[in-house]
């Protein structure tokens, strides 16, 4: 846990890097969705809520980088982001186990490691306090 606390700025921008990633999703919906599901939505109300999902991932993107930056900010910002990566995986192992096979399964495979750093890190800071 050391050697997270000691990095976690780090940790914490190439999380936010990777997360605001997830802009793409609010410029190319359709594009995004084929890629991560390999199934697409149609009609303009799919147009708004895909867009409007990519941005708020990539909204906690940003918080990541701005945590990492700022550090009494960061115990919100990663427990915020880990109630959000969580709820992804839970979702897509509730709904959509089909999706698996697609981008989002390494999708959930590097929110788990991000959880699993993010948690570590919070774990490790409450300890040395």
């Amino acid at each position: 846990m050391g050697w997270i606390v000691a990095r976690i700025k780090w940790i914490m921008l190439v999380a936010g890097v990777l997360t605001c990633s997830m802009l793409y999703v609010a410029i190319a919906p359709q594009a995004a969705l084929l890629s991560t599901f390999g199934v697409t939505l149609e009609g303009p109300l799919a147009e708004i809520i895909v867009r409007s999902w990519g941005l708020l991932i990539a909204l906690v993107g940003g918080m990541l980088i701005y945590g990492a930056f700022n550090p009494p900010a960061r115990p919100l910002v990663l427990v915020a982001a880990c109630v959000s990566k969580l709820s992804f995986i839970g979702l897509i192992l509730t709904y959509g186990r089909d999706f698996l096979g697609h981008q989002a399964g390494l999708d959930i495979a590097v929110d788990a490691l991000m959880i699993g750093l993010f948690v570590s890190y919070l774990i490790g800071t409450r300890r040395s306090a």
